[in-house]
C-alpha cells in the first residue's frame, strides 16, 4: 500500500503551487506594481515630457497597470477554495487520516509538526473565506468598511504563509537529509508504507 495516495500527492503538488503564485502576486503588488511607488514614477516621468498629471490621474493608471496581475490573485483565491474543500475531503481517505493517527505514541517534534499543519490549515481556510467575503462583499450585504476591517487580517494572516512556507520547505530537506530519507521522493511517487 502506498503511504500516499495520487490523489493526496496531486492535491499538495497543486496547493503548493497555487500558494506560490498567491505569494507571488503578493509580492509584486507590494513591490514592482504597487500603485504608490509607480504612481510617483508616472507623474514624474510625464512631467519631465512636459505633460501635467495629477496625483489622482497617475493613481488610477498605476491601478490598471496592475490589474490584470490582481485578477489572477482573484482567480487563484478561486482555485485555493477549491483546494480547502479538496483537503476536507482527502481527511476522510485512508491517506488523509493516517497523518493524524496515533499522534499520542509520536515524538513532541512530530506532534508539532502535526498540529502546526493543522494550524496552517486553519489558516489557509481563513484567507479562502476572507477572500472570498472581500471580493463578494456586496453580494454579502458587507459594508466598504466591514469589507475593509476583513482585509486588514485577510493581509495579517498572509504574514503566518509567509513563515510556514520556508519553514516547510527547510523542514522537508532537514527531515530527507536526516531521519526521513525519501520524504520528497514518496510525495511524488507515493511510497510505501
Amino acid at each position: 500500500m502506498q503511504k500516499w495516495s495520487l490523489n493526496f500527492r496531486l492535491w499538495h503538488w497543486i496547493h503548493a503551487a497555487i500558494i506560490l503564485a498567491l505569494l507571488g502576486t503578493v509580492f509584486l503588488r507590494k513591490t514592482f506594481l504597487s500603485w504608490r511607488t509607480n504612481s510617483e514614477i508616472i507623474v514624474t516621468k510625464l512631467t519631465e515630457q512636459g505633460i501635467d498629471v495629477t496625483a489622482e490621474e497617475a493613481k488610477i493608471v498605476a491601478k490598471a497597470i496592475r490589474a490584470p496581475m490582481w485578477e489572477w490573485h482573484i482567480i487563484l483565491g478561486y482555485g485555493l477554495t477549491a483546494l480547502v474543500i479538496w483537503r476536507i475531503a482527502l481527511l476522510f481517505t485512508q491517506s488523509g487520516k493516517r497523518n493524524y493517527q496515533d499522534l499520542k505514541r509520536e515524538t513532541l517534534h512530530k506532534k508539532a509538526v502535526k498540529i502546526g499543519y493543522i494550524v496552517i490549515y486553519g489558516v489557509i481556510a481563513f484567507m479562502a473565506v476572507s477572500g472570498l467575503m472581500i471580493h463578494f462583499y456586496d453580494t454579502l450585504g458587507l459594508t466598504k468598511d466591514a469589507a475593509h476591517d476583513i482585509k486588514e487580517l485577510h493581509e495579517f494572516m498572509y504574514n503566518a504563509l509567509l513563515i510556514f512556507v520556508p519553514l516547510h520547505i527547510a523542514g522537508v530537506i532537514v527531515a530527507d537529509a536526516t531521519e526521513e530519507k525519501g520524504i520528497v521522493s514518496d510525495m511524488i511517487n507515493g511510497g510505501k508504507v
